[in-house]
């Protein structure tokens, strides 16, 4: 600036810190008006929060006075907030409760952790028992600047444990009803082969019964013209016109069939005898080869469809398990395959048995539609079901998949084998000592 003294000089510096300052005055002004609004809005943010909150909420300082409560103390003691700000927080419960309630701000902030203890709220109509948690409050240098004491009413609390226990024996019993919804519609398919099974052999014994009565009233008969002194020309003509011979050599013959019946429904029962085996008791060795044969053998009883079995692996593989569970299992997957291959021509199902790392599996794989890859996630969920309305209650897998995760093992579904058309279900059991 041309022609500016050197007095000049020192106004244009002065009135440039004026404007500096004022700058700085204005943006200050901003900033604590701008932090005034949101120390206001924090207010009344912690204001709504106290005057909502259901549980009894106090906050107190390092020394254990009371800094602030939430409305529910007011609610619950009847007495205003005033009247408890900057008194010991100790004074808000029944004088014998106090030197607990000093143990658990203690023990807060020496641990810096909360501390849960039982206490009873002084109030106008009796000591009030609350489930009370102490918590220290740190600043920001991570001393302990005070506590935070939350309590609910111990009342309300076993009031919902006790609903909550109750619907916990509700859901129990409908799922023990629900299992035995289960059981029973495997039971009535059991039975349907049952009954077919047992109709051949008694058919054939109670036939050669009627048989063995028919010989044996031609025998009396022979027998009485012995008896009373028949002639021996008589006796041979009584033979041959009894046709005795024959007769003998059939009565042999129905014997023998009356027998083979007999053994056949002596089998079948021993088969029901082994199926109806619950497994409450403690696991122990029993050979799964045999129970998958027993179980394939009541599934194709009563099944509808006609495919093809085939076992492929050793014809005896000893594990250890509750053998009525297991064979309760596998009744249901082989059921399941049956099921999935109703009306498809040229079904078949696998079962395959194997010892593979000390463990024993089995799979049980069909050739029929599988499953979309959409539902592999739900299968084993209950009351999923694919099947029709009526044909399946969606609890055979999940219950099974229950039972061989109790016996440490673990069902799944074969993924590899997906590729391949059909479903290959299978599970592993631990191995009996010795098994190989």
């Amino acid at each position: 600036m041309e022609g500016l003294g050197e007095g000049d000089d020192v106004w244009i510096d002065v009135l440039s810190a004026v404007d500096r300052t004022y700058a700085e005055l204005v943006d200050y002004q901003e900033r604590l008006e701008r932090q005034n609004r949101e120390l206001e809005d924090l207010r009344s943010f912690l204001g709504s929060i106290l005057a909502s909150v259901s549980d009894a909420l106090i906050v107190a300082s390092r020394g254990g006075a009371v800094l602030e409560t939430s409305a529910s103390v007011t609610a619950l003691t009847g007495r205003a907030r005033a009247d408890w700000l900057g008194q010991p927080v100790a004074n808000l419960f029944v004088p014998e409760d106090h030197p607990a309630l000093d143990g658990a701000l203690a023990r807060a902030a020496n641990s810096r952790h909360p501390v849960d203890l039982e206490v009873a709220l002084a109030t106008a109509a009796g000591p009030a028992p609350l489930a009370l948690s102490v918590g220290p409050r740190m600043d920001e240098r991570g001393r302990v600047a005070g506590y935070v004491l939350s309590g609910r009413p111990v009342g309300e609390l076993r009031q919902a444990y006790s609903a909550l226990a109750r619907s916990h024996e509700e859901l129990k019993a409908t799922q023990a009803q629900l299992v035995r919804n289960e059981k029973l519609a495997s039971l009535g398919r059991l039975l349907a082969g049952v009954a077919h099974e047992l109709n051949n052999p008694i058919s054939f014994v109670y036939a050669n019964a009627h048989a063995l009565e028919r010989y044996a009233g031609k025998f009396e008969s022979y027998f009485k013209e012995v008896q009373d002194g028949a002639s021996r020309e008589k006796l041979i003509r009584l033979r041959e016109d009894l046709k005795l011979d024959r007769e003998l050599r059939n009565l042999r013959t129905a014997v023998a069939g009356a027998r083979e019946g007999a053994e056949r429904v002596r089998d079948i029962v021993e088969d029901l005898r082994r199926l109806s085996a619950d497994g409450s008791g403690q696991m122990a060795p029993f050979d799964l080869a045999q129970t998958a044969q027993i179980a394939v053998d009541w599934v194709r009883r009563g099944a509808r469809a006609d495919v093809g079995l085939r076992f492929s692996g050793p014809a005896s593989l000893m594990a250890v398990g509750r053998q009525g569970h297991i064979q309760q299992v596998l009744m249901n997957l082989v059921q399941n395959a049956y099921d999935a291959l109703e009306g498809r021509e040229g079904g078949a199902i696998e079962i395959t048995l194997a010892a593979v790392g000390g463990r024993a599996e089995l799979k049980v794989q069909d050739n029929g539609p599988g499953v979309p890859e959409d539902l592999l996630a739900a299968i084993f969920d209950p009351f999923f079901t694919t099947k029709p309305v009526g044909r399946g209650t969606g609890l055979g897998l999940s219950i099974s998949h229950k039972i061989i995760e109790e016996h440490g093992g673990r069902l799944r579904l074969c993924a590899s084998e997906i590729a391949q058309g059909g479903a290959c279900f299978c599970f592993d059991l631990a191995l009996a000592e010795g098994a190989a």
